[in-house]
């Protein structure tokens, strides 16, 4: 590669045709941007929806090499759609994207955060995200040897899913749902799970909310977003929001009944989903990062990842530094698992609010949950 690397940052709706065209023979020349967020099209819809997005075009020599979509949240660039971006980075062709830490440069923003940045980084934490990549010969295949490996397990939903029917009535599944009063439905269920949780509600500013319904409502025969639900009888017992492309189905929004958390509706409507999907053509099924113990069953291939906050060299990264010093003390040891975890609430807090006062609403709660854990990690010491 000769030449300066030059970045230029437009609006999206400022892309020629060509861009478009090239963008796309990009994605599909580079298996490591299967993702559907990775698509033109999450990025034309995000952009109409999230505040202050725009298209870094990154060139050199003349020729464009890659794109890169992000959003800014005051001295903050993310990845856009952020904190609803489970996969971003360079569209590039193989082997020509530039680094996270290049990226970042060229931006010259005082931070970059990224949590599942995929490409080449010189920074960053590494990270897997779990999928299943279902064999041709379709589900059946799969669930015989995930049965044969995990044979306790799968019994173990078996009898759930007997159960369910037993006490409330046979179950149906459906996919492909687009009914904006559903997805409202299931906002509402996360809502209710982040205020038990104590976590930040991502949906409470609004835009999040909005970019899920345009997903959904996008008329991109290869491309979009639809829930999956479970009924047993008449009675709604699961339902999910998931992103699709191609033949890969993202799994993303899950919710469900918790007074039947011992039938497993959850997993049922998953593993349904599955079966229904593979006999409309999805092959890999992307369960993002790992953390809930069933994914481990249902998981055989990963992707890697890393995540990443660049800050310009200076003030900032001396108070990171001391901060985790602060924290150990207070702590006992644990500030850096604590900084990673306080860190990963205010990159979700920033994303969503696109206003100062919002964040800093938003910070104050964050580190009131910080200070209850270096709480009770002194009563535990």
């Amino acid at each position: 590669m000769t030449g300066t690397l030059q970045i230029e940052v437009v609006k999206a709706d400022q892309l020629t045709v060509a861009d478009r065209v090239l963008w796309r023979a990009m994605v599909e020349a580079n298996p490591d941007l299967a993702s559907p967020y990775f698509r033109w099209e999450f990025t034309e819809i995000a952009s109409r929806v999230s505040p202050h997005a725009a298209v870094a075009i990154f060139s050199r020599g003349g020729r464009t090499i890659g794109y890169f979509p992000h959003q800014r949240r005051g001295s903050a660039i993310q990845p856009l759609g952020a904190p609803m971006n489970d996969y971003h980075g360079v569209i590039a062709m193989p082997g020509e994207a530039p680094s996270l830490a290049t990226v970042a440069a060229l931006l010259n923003a005082p931070r970059l955060n990224v949590s599942a940045w995929v490409g080449p980084s010189g920074a960053g934490e590494l990270r897997e995200t779990l999928m299943t990549v279902t064999p041709e010969e379709g589900f059946d295949a799969w669930y015989a040897e995930r049965r044969q490996t995990w044979g306790k397990y799968f019994k173990d939903k078996e009898r759930a899913r007997r159960s369910l029917e037993t006490e409330l009535g046979s179950i149906r599944v459906e996919l492909d749902l687009r009914d904006p009063g559903l997805l409202d439905h299931l906002i509402g269920l996360k809502r209710a799970q982040y205020a038990r949780t104590g976590r930040h509600d991502i949906f409470a500013c609004g835009w999040t909310r909005d970019l899920l319904h345009a997903l959904m409502a996008s008329e991109h025969a290869d491309f979009g977003g639809s829930m999956a639900a479970l009924w047993a009888g008449d009675r709604l017992t699961a339902i999910e929001y998931s992103l699709h492309a191609g033949d890969r189905y993202h799994f993303w929004f899950p919710a469900y009944e918790p007074g039947l958390a011992r039938c497993s509706p959850g997993i049922l409507l998953t593993m349904d989903t599955m079966r229904l999907g593979c006999e409309t053509g999805f092959r890999v099924f992307d369960f993002g990062f790992g953390g809930e113990g069933y994914k481990k069953y249902f998981c055989n291939a990963t992707q890697t990842v890393r995540e990443a906050v660049i800050l310009r060299p200076g003030v900032g990264s001396m108070l990171s530094d001391a901060a985790v010093g602060l924290l150990n003390t207070a702590a006992g040891g644990r500030g850096e698992r604590l900084r990673t975890s306080v860190r990963r609430r205010w990159a979700a807090i920033e994303a969503c609010e696109t206003t100062p006062a919002n964040r800093l609403m938003g910070a104050v709660a964050a580190a009131g949950a910080a200070m209850k854990k270096v709480s009770g990690a002194r009563h535990a010491a």
